[in-house]
């Protein structure tokens, strides 16, 4: 990592996209551990998890929709609030924006800084960043479980409990047992656990696993089909986010500073996930909200342009 930049601002290589059928009529758009969209076709119409950075890039997914469906797109379905999942929402023209309660709320109280915030630190997921009309709102809110009909195909939308965000919603589509996890879930990339809870998210990823799904489709890193790689990407998410708490919370209730805390988290998690999709532009957000959380800080404090290149340079010195 340079001493200058993140390292999500030199990350400027495109990825190979791929869009794989997961389960009858529900597939995954994935691109080599960029922000990934869940589409559910039904009888009627299609339903999106996620909407990627910006409408070019969620033109992207159109087009592989419109390789397999022409079906209207009705549901736009957006696990959290994260810019890089959100902001990409008009170009599917559809008729219902849905998140959860919380997740809107978070969009009131930092929506604009976090898309100011992520646009810094990662230029290449918002090509085309033009065309964004402006902050992504709600048509309808979620809170803690609601069920929608594409025809006859129901989506259960749930909230299982905090980890990537306090408000995350799941996907699962009964008739197919397959679940759209949003960044509760990754495979073989890192979590961002900026605005992470990091003592629930095991918690929330068991209640995940009691579904026993034949499939996910995370939030990053490559589809899951079948119960060996759900499951071995349910503990690969859970031994990340342990293993980067616990040395940060030791070093920061024993009074050490926050390098002290990023150098022990770099000696447990480098030699484990050093080599996973945005493992480096994760790392100094994750221990600057592992070293708040275990002094007690609840809530993640918001990141703003300014705080993160305060943040970077504290590390750097």
């Amino acid at each position: 990592m340079s001493g200058k930049a993140f390292a999500s601002q030199s990350d400027l290589t495109e990825k190979t996209i791929s869009f794989t059928e997961i389960g009858r009529d529900i597939w995954a758009f994935t691109a080599e551990g960029d922000p990934n969209t869940g589409v559910i076709i039904g009888d009627d119409s299609v339903m999106i998890v996620d909407a990627q950075a910006t409408p070019r890039l969620a033109n992207k997914v159109i087009e592989c929709i419109r390789g397999v469906t022409d079906k209207p797109i009705k549901y736009v379905v957006l696990s959290h609030y994260h810019a890089v999942r959100v902001l990409g929402a008009s170009a599917y023209n559809a008729s219902e924006i849905i998140m959860s309660e919380k997740a809107r709320a978070m969009v009131v109280e930092r929506g604009q800084e976090d898309w100011d915030s992520e646009f810094q630190r990662f230029p290449r997921l918002f090509q085309g960043h033009e065309s964004i009309p402006g902050l992504t709102w709600p048509s309808l809110t979620v809170n803690g479980k609601a069920s929608f009909y594409l025809g006859n195909r129901r989506v259960d939308l749930m909230q299982l409990g905090r980890a990537h965000t306090a408000g995350d919603l799941v996907a699962y589509v009964p008739d197919a047992n397959v679940m759209m996890t949003g960044d509760i879930v990754e495979y073989h990339s890192a979590c961002y656990c900026g605005d992470g809870h990091f003592n629930d998210w095991p918690k929330t990823i068991e209640a995940i696993r009691a579904f026993d799904v034949d499939a996910i489709a995370p939030g990053r890193g490559a589809a899951l089909v079948g119960s060996k790689r759900v499951n071995e990407a349910l503990d690969l998410t859970t031994d990340f986010v342990v293993s980067t708490y616990k040395p940060i919370a030791r070093v920061a209730l024993g009074g050490g500073s926050l390098r002290e805390a990023w150098d022990a988290c770099r000696q447990v998690c480098d030699p484990k996930f050093g080599s996973y999709a945005i493992y480096e532009h994760c790392l100094p957000f994750n221990v600057a909200r592992a070293y708040d959380e275990a002094l007690g800080i609840d809530t993640p404090r918001i990141w703003t342009a300014e705080r993160d290149l305060k943040m970077w340079k504290d590390l750097q010195n």
